[in-house]
């Protein structure tokens, strides 16, 4: 399969990832509901990846399920801080190095931290942005916790 090398995938292939490439029609607002639809896979195990910014402007990065949403109260309680809202896409670009809608955790210009909702560590596979608009690759949960430094959180809702 002919497939986009993404900053994303030139990091997963320099840490021996194994991950299979989905290319899909990117639908601008199809968000994962279209990208799962598209795939014939559950939402819940199609990953977004969201990029936050705390009350002190302070970037940080938030995996989630599909077909979940992100509370920022409980987030921001986790965290220790009095606020925390999404980047604007200007601003989620700059920080990442991606385009909104192809935000990938890996292989990100910035060093940010990284969030991933606990139980999505209890899926045997996840769908995750490649680091373009139509692209997700397939890898196991682990792969987050082997070459990110993912912190568990819980802020789904």
């Amino acid at each position: 399969m002919d497939y986009p090398i993404t900053p994303a995938v030139r990091f997963l292939r320099e840490k021996k990832v194994d991950f299979t490439p989905h290319l899909y029609n990117y639908v601008e607002k199809g968000g994962t509901r279209e990208s799962a639809r598209q795939l014939g896979v559950d939402e819940h195990a199609v990953v977004k990846t969201l990029v936050f910014e705390t009350n002190e402007k302070k970037p940080l990065i938030v995996l989630m399920h599909g077909d979940r949403e992100v509370s920022t109260k409980n987030l921001a309680r986790y965290l220790g801080v009095k606020s925390v809202e999404p980047a604007t896409p200007e601003r989620a670009s700059k920080i990442t190095g991606y385009l909104v809608g192809g935000t990938s955790p890996f292989g990100t210009r910035s060093k940010v931290p990284v969030y991933a909702e606990k139980t999505i560590f209890d899926l045997e596979k996840i769908y995750i942005n490649g680091g373009k608009r139509g692209f997700l690759v397939a890898v196991r949960p682990s792969v987050l916790r082997e070459t990110l430094d993912v912190k568990e959180a819980e802020a789904a809702v």
